[in-house]
């Protein structure tokens, strides 16, 4: 073999060694910020029990959850400001603290039925078990799932827009409905999203991270409400 071809081999191997190594330690710092991310998580879930959130959004049913949305879409875009900084990891754990406080509502009304801790745990392990097998499945046959990505955000577009629209005429068929399909969207994105980190396509673990939290915390939301409009047992 010819030396310098045998040098241009190495140092492509080399390079790709190197892409490898480093598409896997966003991997795995994502996945590490995101177990950490759950800490805050639960702790803004459990003030907002504590200090009763479900009221302010029975006394103000459309208001208060547009307000949060707002305080939500503000935070998500500090985050994403902040990304490449020092205060990019405080910035996304203060997302995840405020997305906490979201989800007392529904926690509070998943707990008030009679089985109700086994309802969030029930969704909690299909949450997990949802984000595993897409893990699993992008991380292991590395497929170029990039072509979702304009379907899944036109999917969201729609669901975004109805679920505002449901805040105003509260149709139980269209909450079962918009849960379903958030479901099977966000569990879509999971795929997607873990297929960008692993193939090189998201390379800022923050992001990344933010992005995997999202697409779990709308999961586990729908599969707790769905699972509450079908096994939930009132005293």
């Amino acid at each position: 073999m010819d030396p310098r071809s045998q040098t241009v081999f190495t140092r492509g191997t080399t390079a790709a060694v190197g892409v490898a190594e480093s598409q896997n330690r966003v991997l795995r710092n994502t996945y590490w910020l995101l177990a950490l991310s759950m800490l805050p998580t639960t702790v803004g879930a459990w003030a907002g029990m504590q200090f009763n959130f479900l009221a302010l959004y029975t006394a103000s049913p459309i208001m208060a959850p547009l307000l949060m949305f707002g305080v939500m879409i503000g935070a998500l875009f500090g985050v994403t400001a902040l990304r490449n900084s020092a205060w990019g990891v405080p910035a996304l754990f203060a997302f995840t603290f405020i997305a906490g406080l979201m989800l007392a509502p529904i926690l509070t009304i998943a707990l008030g039925f009679r089985n109700g801790g086994q309802l969030v745990g029930l969704a909690g392990g299909m949450t997990a078990a949802i984000f595993f097998a897409m893990a699993g499945l992008a991380t292991v046959t590395k497929r170029d799932f990039s072509f979702l990505g304009k379907f899944l955000f036109v999917g969201l577009v729609i669901l975004i827009v109805a679920s505002l629209a449901n805040l105003f005429f509260q149709v139980p068929a269209l909450s079962l409905t918009i849960s379903a399909v958030a479901v099977l969207l966000f569990s879509l994105y999971l795929l997607h999203d873990v297929s960008n980190i692993v193939r090189g396509g998201e390379t800022n673990y923050i992001t990344a991270t933010l992005n995997l939290f999202l697409d779990v915390y709308n999961i586990f939301i729908s599969l707790l409400n769905i699972l509450m409009i079908f096994s939930g047992q009132r005293d």
